[in-house]
């Protein structure tokens, strides 16, 4: 009997795995994530993950910096949906490398829906966020039993044409004893100026963590009346977390006494 396959070619459609990196030390990315990187064809990373994650990555595979920062960008959003579905069509086993967590302010949730609606095989392994590591790091606790029995984290930086005008900073202010925002610090004047008007206390508890996780982390402690000039005094900017509460008190002691690898 004649082959029916035979003269047509028969693409092979691999699968991309949205990998969350964490937020910078090695030790704190996955087994699962450690295992695609070393066995991955392809891996395309955002500019947040650290050199020591990117040593990882198999000497075989093909790597793509899609990295967004403020003010440039290596590739835009679409390009980099429509450069996973290319790769996806040639290679096997495709690594979107991103910072922290894909799903939380990564877009991997933009991306998963792009790769789904082009029939790709996705899959998404989580990644410690940077919220919750970050102030670890510092010794904030983000939540504590004499300080906070609640925690809710936020963008400082919206897109324009985003699904609403903006945050509510006011249902924010009355949400929760620890607020976390990610994406922050240049928008921190109005950031501060709206809690306040919202009916936090202007002695507020704030901390900047920088480069959290990593040999370079450093650390920012005023209150929302201060942290304006506090920032630029210390030049201090992006990347960074913030966190807002009476949850910061505990810095001074517990800040010391951590002394990440």
């Amino acid at each position: 009997m004649p082959n029916p396959d035979r003269g047509q070619v028969i693409q092979t459609i691999g699968k991309v795995y949205l990998v969350g990196a964490g937020p910078g030390d090695p030790g704190l990315l996955t087994i699962k994530g450690k295992i695609l990187l070393e066995s991955a064809d392809v891996v395309i990373y955002d500019a947040l993950v650290s050199a020591e994650i990117l040593a990882i990555i198999s000497p075989h595979a093909e790597q793509i910096d899609a990295g967004k920062r403020m003010g440039r960008h290596s590739l835009l959003q679409n390009e980099t949906t429509e450069l996973l579905i290319a790769k996806a069509k040639e290679q096997a086993i495709v690594v979107r490398l991103k910072g922290g967590d894909p799903f939380i302010f990564g877009r991997g949730g933009e991306e998963m829906e792009d790769l789904v609606a082009a029939g790709i095989p996705v899959e998404v392994v989580p990644g410690v966020t940077s919220g919750i590591a970050a102030p670890a790091y510092a010794g904030i606790p983000l939540t504590h039993r004499n300080y906070s029995s609640s925690v809710i984290f936020v963008t400082g930086h919206e897109m324009a044409g985003k699904y609403r005008p903006g945050v509510n900073w006011q249902a924010i202010a009355q949400s929760a004893e620890t607020i976390v925002v990610y994406m922050g610090v240049h928008n921190l004047d109005r950031i501060a100026h709206e809690l306040i008007a919202a009916g936090l206390a202007g002695d507020t508890p704030i901390a900047l963590v920088r480069w959290g996780t990593t040999p370079n982390q450093q650390e920012l402690i005023a209150t929302l009346e201060t942290v304006v000039a506090a920032v630029e005094i210390r030049q201090f900017s992006a990347p960074s977390i913030a966190v807002i509460g009476n949850v910061v008190k505990l810095h001074d002691t517990l800040g010391s006494l951590y002394a990440p690898n």
